[in-house]
């Protein structure tokens, strides 16, 4: 009876595991791979004046993380750009995704829809 229990126990976690990868998606990574959104916009902290204010010219570490993150792709620049992180630190999401362009990004996904915005 105990082994059964055990065997019952065992199949649910495997159950459970694996709706969990089907949510997340069928390699198992989100919006930016293996790292969550949240923890990625820890690498946004260089931009937080220039999140902040759209009349403010971003640092180069800002132009660099957000190049570097947004290389990664759309979907994961938009995630970090949209997180609780970011909406914690007092970011304005309609000035963050001003960025890529304030740092002349060439390659910058004009016309992307991130939430309610759009990448200009």
């Amino acid at each position: 009876m105990a082994v059964m229990r055990g065997v019952v126990v065992v199949l649910a976690l495997v159950v459970v595991a694996v709706a969990a990868a089907a949510v997340r998606g069928a390699d198992g990574a989100g919006e930016c791979g293996a790292t969550p959104p949240d923890k990625m916009a820890l690498k946004l902290a260089p931009c937080a004046s220039a999140a902040k204010d759209p009349k403010s010219t971003p640092s180069s570490g800002c132009c660099t993380a957000v190049h570097t993150i947004g290389k990664q792709s759309p979907k994961c620049l938009c995630a970090v750009m949209l997180s609780s992180t970011t909406r914690n630190a007092g970011i304005k999401p309609e000035v963050a995704i001003t960025i890529p362009k304030r740092c002349n990004i060439a390659d910058r996904p004009v016309g992307y829809k991130c939430g309610d915005y759009t990448l200009p």
